[in-house]
């Protein structure tokens, strides 16, 4: 008996072209209404939520459609006594969320505004022995926290200059999650993934240490995460989603493999996903957007090279002008 292949067929009445103004509004308007449902269930996803917001209105050569100083007001109000960041005030602080207020405050290069080094020091204090990290203070450990360590570190350029954590062993445990496949999971032995193959290539990327991986076995994986649709899928027998736009094209850029998916019919995957009466990208055409979703496809778009976007970094999911201007530079395979 074969393999049943999920995927999404396309409706007639999906958009034809990219539609930058139209998600230019949905982004600014978003959150407006402070007692709309939508936005007050999704509290504890604030911080992360700025992120996405202002990335993708950056992107689109719209960031001065936010209101600077209140964002960043905002995210001074997340740091919390241990030094990290936490999504909204009165949240516990975390790693994933720690990341994101530095992503938006390099992106306005305002990181005096916080206190960098308790943040650092929160940072260093989530890994450990064995390289790994946890998200927080509950001692969760996903590949995903090393990521956002190294790249917060990379960030405040506290990576290569009096850093605070043991670099040798953070690659270690990272190496110690690849699987068979060539990608990674979230620990040891745990399913490959998209999502933690970004994490994990990305760290290593901006550690330089991408010599650990096949690249060509971890290539034909994350090509073969595309579908008839053109979307691109998390892993085998799932659905494709929009947010494996970058996920898994980010990935493939990372390790010089990104001609070997079909990117125009990947384009129109996230053309079809578009809203064309209220702006925003859903993970799937016909479903509905969300800011998440909307950052991700917008991405994916820069990164294959959509005229009318700015440039995006593979590794950081931020504008190349930002990390050019903190002077970082990140290891890429070529072809």
């Amino acid at each position: 008996m074969g393999t049943i292949v999920k995927d999404v067929t396309f409706k007639n009445d999906i958009p034809k072209g990219f539609l930058s103004d139209t998600h230019v509004s949905y982004i600014s308007t978003y959150g407006k209404d402070k007692d709309d449902y939508e936005y007050c269930m999704t509290e504890y996803l604030r911080l992360s939520g700025i992120y996405w917001g202002l990335t993708t209105l950056d992107l689109l050569n719209n960031l001065d459609k936010l209101d600077k100083a209140e964002i960043i007001s905002f995210v001074v109000s997340c740091q919390t006594d241990e030094g990290g960041f936490s999504p909204s005030p009165r949240h516990d602080c975390s790693i994933l969320y720690t990341l994101s207020a530095i992503q938006v405050l390099c992106t306005y290069d305002q990181l005096d505004a916080i206190d960098v080094n308790k943040a650092i020091k929160y940072i260093a204090s989530l890994q450990n022995e064995d390289g790994s990290f946890c998200g927080d203070v509950w001692g969760e450990v996903d590949t995903r926290f090393s990521f956002c360590a190294v790249a917060s570190l990379a960030l405040v350029g506290r990576l290569w200059t009096d850093c605070p954590i043991n670099t040798k062993h953070c690659v270690e445990f990272i190496v110690s999650c690849m699987n068979f496949d060539g990608g990674f999971g979230c620990r040891p032995g745990s399913e490959t993934h998209s999502g933690q193959v970004y994490c994990c290539v990305g760290a290593l990327s901006i550690l330089h240490e991408l010599h650990h991986i096949d690249a060509d076995l971890l290539g034909w994986w994350l090509c073969e995460r595309q579908l008839p649709s053109g979307g691109l899928n998390g892993r085998p027998e799932k659905l494709p989603d929009v947010c494996y736009s970058w996920w898994v094209l980010s990935s493939l850029a990372v390790i010089g493999k990104m001609h070997w998916i079909d990117q125009e019919s990947l384009k129109s995957f996230i053309i079809a996903s578009q809203d064309p009466e209220t702006g925003g990208i859903a993970d799937r055409p016909g479903d509905m957007v969300d800011p998440f979703h909307t950052l991700f496809g917008v991405a994916g778009l820069s990164l294959m090279g959509q005229t009318n976007l700015k440039k995006i970094n593979p590794v950081f999911c931020m504008p190349q002008y930002v990390i050019d201007r903190l002077a970082i530079n990140v290891e890429i395979l070529t072809i």
